[in-house]
């Protein structure tokens, strides 16, 4: 064996010294410096979402509304005669919307705006009643609350009613007022025309970057990441519709107060899942409650009966 020189005094490893302070960064340690690392990874990646978040949420509208259509198109390529090309087919199908929807809105329009305007102008009579009626006082006594905050929370929730109920009414108008937005209306669209002319290239560009052994295993999940996107996509989008057919048709035998407005709020927040169609139905009873209707508990019943059908 050779008899290595003892080492210097002084001298370290070049080991020891790469991983002693030439690890650090910025007088931290390792760990520390990679914890503190992911968090301003993280915190980088949670600003960049929040200043693009206009631009992230027109292209999942946009994805959405390409989902919609996509059976519509594929069936107007396979079934129109001279409609092969993409492009044409996608036209078409655009076009036979718009003068479905300016049809249903010539149809419906009128008999909505007159709802909605008659519900705002009755929203203040409905608060008044709701903040007199609210009784929260034995709920709080159940659960062991004293008179005097009871009290308190009583006279709250009855001062500030009103200002509860305005400020619902400005949430809901700016996102109406967001949703009809020009960039939602025209952009929408134009960006689910590309996604649907060019997405297979897209998908095959995309699935070119995995290697060989990789590329089978990444089309088949896309597939299915596909089928199930659109199929969730469009059942919801079926039993919004649904919902709202069956729940105006029931309002109007039934002499609901404002059924073509409720009927269409309940479609509409079908599409949340779980919190939209209570949020629904407790609206629907409520409103019904307010304005004088005098068949609060059958309106209840096909609310809850409609729910039971949906779920089993």
């Amino acid at each position: 064996m050779v008899d290595r020189p003892p080492p210097r005094e002084g001298s370290r490893p070049a080991r020891e010294v790469a991983g002693g302070s030439g690890a650090r960064w910025a007088g931290l340690d390792p760990t520390t410096a990679r914890v503190a690392w992911t968090l301003l990874v993280i915190g980088g990646a949670m600003t960049l979402v929040y200043i693009l978040r206009n631009v992230l949420l027109l292209l999942a509208f946009s994805v959405f509304f390409a989902y919609l259509i996509f059976p519509l198109v594929e069936a107007t390529q396979r079934w129109v005669p001279g409609l092969r090309s993409r492009t044409r087919a996608i036209v078409l199908v655009y076009l036979v919307l718009l003068g479905a929807v300016f049809a249903t809105g010539g149809a419906l329009g009128p008999r909505l705006t007159a709802e909605a305007r008659a519900l705002a102008e009755r929203l203040p009579q409905i608060a008044q009643q709701w903040s007199t009626s609210l009784n929260v006082g034995k709920a709080l006594t159940r659960l062991g609350w004293q008179k005097d905050a009871i009290r308190t929370v009583e006279a709250a929730l009855q001062s500030h009613a009103g200002e509860i109920l305005a400020y619902g009414q400005s949430v809901v108008a700016a996102v109406l007022k967001w949703l009809v937005g020009a960039w939602v209306i025209v952009l929408v669209p134009i960006f689910a025309f590309f996604i649907l002319k060019d997405a297979e290239a897209f998908v095959a560009t995309l699935t070119g970057l995995f290697e060989q052994r990789h590329r089978q295993r990444s089309i088949r999940i896309g597939e299915d990441l596909h089928h199930l996107l659109g199929e969730y996509m469009r059942a919801l989008v079926l039993l919004s519709l649904i919902t709202f057919a069956v729940w105006s048709l029931v309002f109007l035998v039934v002499g609901a107060p404002y059924p073509l407005m409720l009927a269409a709020l309940g479609g509409a927040l079908e599409v949340v899942p779980l919190v939209g169609p209570v949020v629904a139905g407790i609206l629907v009873v409520s409103v019904a409650v307010f304005t004088g209707y005098g068949h609060a508990l059958p309106l209840v019943a096909f609310v809850v009966a409609w729910r039971l059908i949906q779920d089993y």
